[in-house]
C-alpha cells in the first residue's frame, strides 16, 4: 500500500481530503491531464473513473479517461494492490473489446437451419424459462449446471440464479486452471492459496509459473525487488520463461516430474536433519508416515526421473535450509500443477509440505497467510437468503478432492453426454475451446436438452448453444465489490466507465435476474447491483459512493503480522502430512511418486502449454492489437529444443507438422535451446475455429485440440498437459 492509499477511515476525510489524496498518489490530477491533452479534448467533456481490468483473473485497477463518451486512455491506479500504477499489455489490449466490430449485440436463437437468429429477451426469456420448468419437472433441479468464470458480479449472480433454481450444480473454470493446486494445498494447510514473500526473501523457487508472462504488475515489481536485493530466484520449469531476466538459474526439469524434485529435496532436508524440527513438532500431525516414505526418494532416484542432475537437487535443498525461514516454494497456478498432470494434486501437498519443513509460514520472507475482508451480512428482507440446494454438486462422490467452490466442470460435461445433466448455462466461459479435448467437449453439449451462453463475442462455446445472451462489456457496467486480500487488505470496484454501447445488450446482473424472473424465482432478485454493492460495503464501513471516488479503499487494521502462527483449517488443525481424506479418495495418505498418465515414446514430445504475456488463453486472441504483437513477432510457434530439432531436420521458422490421435496441425517452429528437449511448447490462445471472431479465427494452433479428454483421479482436474506429440518438418 502507497502512503498515499485510500483507507476505511480515510473517507472520514470527504471529498476534498479524496481529491487531494488522488492528486499526490501517482496520478495525473485532472486539471493537469486536461492541460497537457488540451489540442484532444478542447472541444469535449472530459471525465474520469476507477474501474478494474478484465483481461484475466486479476483485475486490477485503473482510471478511464473518457472523453464525449469514447474511451481514450487507462492509466494503472497507483493504490490498487495489483496495479501499483501500472497495467500490462492485456489490461490496454482488452478495452478494445468494447468497441469490437465482433460484439454481440443481440440475443441470438439457433433455428432448425443451425443458424443464429436474432430475437428479443422476452422471446428468450420466455423460451428458456419453459425448457428450464420442463427439465425441473421432468429429472429435477439437479439436471441443471451452470459453468462461469468468477468475475465479481458474475460469481454472484449465477451462484445464486442456479441454486434458486434448486441445483447445487454450479462449476467455475478451475478444474482447467488452478483445482488441484488449491485442492492439494486444502488437504495440507487448509486453504487453497497462499503468498510468497519475495520482496523479503532470502531465496524463492518458481514452480512452472513466470511473473513477466502472467503479468500482474505488483508481482513482476516484487520479483524485481528481490531480485535486486540479492535473493536466489530458481526457476524450474521445462520451458525457460521471460522471468529469467531476474533469475539466477533455470533448472529445466522433465515434464510432469516436479514432484519427484519436491520430493527428494525434502529427502535431503529430513534425511539430514536441516528441516525446522521445533516446528513440525509443534504444528504438524503424521510427519513420521511422511519421514519414512521419503526414504526413498534421494536425489540420485530423483535424477532419473527429472533429467536433472543428483548435485544440483542436493544443492537446491542445502540452500532453501540454509535461507530458511526466509525462503519458500512459491504457489504457482496453473502452469506446472494447477491441472497439468496425473500427480497435480500430490504436487501441490508435497510443496505444501516441503514449505513447512523450512519452518517459513508467516515468517518474513517465508509463505503468508495475509489478512482478508469480506462482506458481512445484509439485510435479509432486502437481500433474502436463497434455500440451500437439497443435492450436492455432481462429481463431489466421484472426485472428492474437489473443492465444492470449483467443481470439476469436466465431470458436469460427461454427465451431459451420459445424459444425466438435460441444460447447461455458460457465463464468460470458452469451455468447448479451452478446457479438454475439444472434441469431446461439442458432442458432450450437443446432448443438452438446453444450452445457454452469455457472453460478449461468439465464442466456440457459444456456437453450440441454443441461445446466445449478449452481455455489456466490462467497461459498460457496475460490479460487486471485489475483496481483497494482502499484507493490507482492500476492496475494490469495478464502476461503469462507457454508457451502453449496443443498446439491446445487457449486463450480467440484469440478464440473471431477468431470467430468474422468468423461471418463477424472481423473489430472490428484487434488488439493483448498486443497491446490492452499496449494502456490502456498508457491512465494512463504507459505502458505494465513497468507494467511486477512489477505486480501491484499505483496511489498516486488519494489516498482517509477521510471526502470528497461522489457524490451520484442517480437519486435525494443524499441518496435515497425512490425509484421510486423499486415503478414502485412492491415494496415498501421504505425498509419494505418481507417474505421469502419458509418458513419450521414442520420438514423441510431451505437449506442453503457457501463457504468452499478450494474451490470457483464448479470451484476448480475438483483440486486433494484441493480435497485431503476435503476428509482428511470430508468436504463434511452436519450441522445440536445438538438439531434438537437428535430428528431426527442422531448421528455426520451417513449418511442421505436430499430430498425436486426437488432431493434426500445421504451424511454424521456434528451434532454441530454451526448452527441455522432451517437451514441445505450445501457446494456449491460439488455433480460434468461431469465425465470427475475424481476427482470431483460424490463426494459430489449439493445444486442447490435442489434449485427451481425462481427469485427475481423486481431483478431477483436466490433465492438460498429459498429451504428447510427434513433431516433421512439412514436405519432408
Amino acid at each position: 500500500m502507497s502512503e498515499h492509499a485510500i483507507t476505511r477511515r480515510g473517507f472520514l476525510a470527504g471529498s476534498a481530503g479524496v481529491a487531494a489524496v488522488a492528486a499526490t498518489s501517482g496520478f495525473v490530477s485532472f486539471g493537469a491531464w486536461e492541460k497537457a491533452h488540451a489540442d484532444q479534448a478542447a472541444n469535449g467533456e472530459t471525465k474520469t473513473v476507477h474501474s478494474l481490468c478484465n483481461a484475466c483473473s486479476s483485475k486490477c485497477g485503473f482510471t478511464a479517461y473518457v472523453v464525449d463518451g469514447r474511451l481514450t486512455k487507462l492509466i494503472g491506479d497507483a493504490d490498487h494492490p495489483y496495479a501499483k500504477g501500472k497495467l500490462c499489455a492485456r489490461g490496454y489490449g482488452y478495452s478494445q473489446i468494447a468497441y469490437s466490430k465482433d460484439r454481440l449485440t443481440d440475443p441470438l436463437k439457433k433455428n432448425e437451419k443451425g443458424t443464429f437468429e436474432a430475437i428479443s429477451w422476452d422471446q428468450a426469456y420466455g423460451e428458456i424459462a419453459e425448457k428450464v420448468k420442463d427439465i425441473i419437472a421432468s429429472d429435477g433441479p439437479q439436471a441443471l449446471a451452470i459453468v462461469q468464470d468468477p468475475r465479481p458480479s458474475g460469481k454472484y449472480y449465477t451462484k445464486r440464479f442456479m441454486n434458486a433454481l434448486g441445483s447445487a450444480n454450479v462449476y467455475t473454470h478451475g478444474a482447467a486452471c488452478n483445482l488441484s493446486k488449491e485442492a492439494g494445498f486444502t488437504q495440507v494447510i487448509g486453504t487453497g492459496n497462499y503468498s510468497s514473500d519475495m520482496a523479503n526473501s532470502k531465496m524463492t523457487m518458481f514452480i512452472g509459473r513466470s511473473y513477466a508472462d502472467a503479468i500482474r504488475p505488483s508481482s513482476v515489481a516484487s520479483l524485481q525487488k528481490a531480485h535486486d536485493k540479492g535473493a536466489h530466484i530458481v526457476l524450474v520449469d521445462p520451458r525457460c520463461n521471460n522471468s529469467i531476466k531476474f533469475a539466477d538459474e533455470w533448472v529445466p526439469i522433465n515434464p510432469g516430474t516436479d514432484l519427484a524434485l519436491v520430493l527428494a529435496m525434502a529427502n535431503v532436508l529430513v534425511t539430514r536433519n536441516l528441516y525446522d524440527k521445533e516446528y513440525v513438532a509443534a504444528h504438524t500431525v503424521g510427519f513420521e508416515q511422511w519421514a519414512k516414505e521419503l526414504e526413498a526418494y534421494t536425489p540420485s532416484w530423483a535424477e532419473k526421473v527429472t533429467g536433472i542432475r543428483a548435485e544440483t537437487i542436493d544443492r537446491l535443498a542445502v540452500e532453501f535450509a540454509q535461507a530458511a525461514p526466509a525462503a519458500s516454494i512459491e504457489p504457482s497456478w496453473r502452469g506446472a500443477f494447477g491441472c497439468s498432470y496425473a500427480n497435480s494434486g500430490e504436487t501441490a501437498r508435497a510443496i505444501a509440505l516441503f514449505n513447512t519443513l523450512l519452518g517459513c509460514w508467516n515468517q518474513k520472507g517465508g509463505a503468508l497467510f495475509t489478512s482478508s475482508v469480506s462482506a458481512g451480512d445484509v439485510d435479509k428482507a432486502q437481500f433474502p437468503s436463497v434455500p440451500k440446494p437439497e443435492g450436492k454438486i455432481a462429481g463431489s462422490e466421484e472426485y472428492p478432492l474437489a473443492l465444492t467452490g470449483m467443481g470439476t466442470n469436466l465431470f458436469a460435461a460427461q454427465q451431459a453426454k451420459e445424459g444425466a445433466l438435460k441444460g447447461m448455462f455458460f457465463y464468460n466461459s470458452n469451455m468447448a475451446a479451452g478446457y479438454s479435448n475439444t472434441a469431446y467437449l461439442n458432442e458432450a453439449l450437443s446432448h443438452l436438452d438446453l444450452m445457454v451462453v452469455v457472453d460478449v463475442q461468439m465464442s466456440e462455446t457459444a456456437m453450440l448453444a441454443d441461445y446466445v445472451l449478449p452481455d455489456t462489456s466490462y467497461l459498460e457496467r457496475l460490479e460487486l465489490p471485489e475483496f481483497i486480500g494482502g499484507k493490507v487488505p482492500a476492496v475494490s470496484l469495478r464502476d461503469q466507465v462507457l454508457d451502453k454501447i449496443h443498446p439491446n445488450t445487457k449486463p450480467v446482473d440484469q440478464i440473471f435476474s431477468e431470467l430468474a424472473e422468468a423461471c418463477g424465482v424472481g423473489e430472490y432478485f428484487q434488488f439493483s447491483v448498486d443497491e446490492l454493492a452499496d449494502a456490502q460495503l456498508k457491512t465494512v464501513g463504507l459505502s458505494l459512493d465513497a468507494l467511486k471516488k477512489t477505486g480501491t479503499a484499505y483496511f489498516p487494521e486488519k494489516e498482517f503480522l509477521y510471526g502470528n502462527a497461522p489457524k490451520w483449517k484442517t480437519p486435525s488443525g494443524k499441518v496435515q502430512f497425512a490425509s484421510e481424506a486423499c486415503e478414502k479418495a485412492g491415494l496415498s495418505a501421504v505425498p509419494v511418486w505418481v507417474d505421469p498418465a502419458i509418458m513419450p515414446v521414442g520420438n514423441e514430445l510431451r505437449l506442453i502449454g503457457g501463457k504468452q504475456a499478450i494474451h490470457s488463453h483464448t479470451q484476448t486472441a480475438n483483440i486486433e492489437d494484441l493480435m497485431q504483437i503476435t503476428k509482428d513477432y511470430d508468436l504463434t510457434r511452436v519450441w522445440i529444443n536445438a538438439d531434438v530439432a537437428d535430428r528431426l531436420g527442422i531448421a528455426d521458422g520451417d513449418e511442421v507438422e505436430v499430430s498425436n490421435d486426437q488432431h493434426t496441425g500445421r504451424v511454424r517452429a521456434k528451434v532454441t535451446q530454451r526448452i527441455n528437449p522432451t517437451a514441445l511448447y505450445m501457446p494456449s490462445h491460439y488455433g480460434c475455429s468461431a469465425p465470427d471472431q475475424h481476427t482470431a479465427y483460424n490463426v494459430g494452433l489449439r493445444q486442447m485440440d490435442f489434449v485427451p479428454f481425462h481427469m485427475e483421479p481423486g481431483y478431477g482436474s483436466a490433465m492438460t498437459q498429459e498429451a504428447v506429440v510427434t513433431v516433421k518438418k512439412v514436405g519432408a
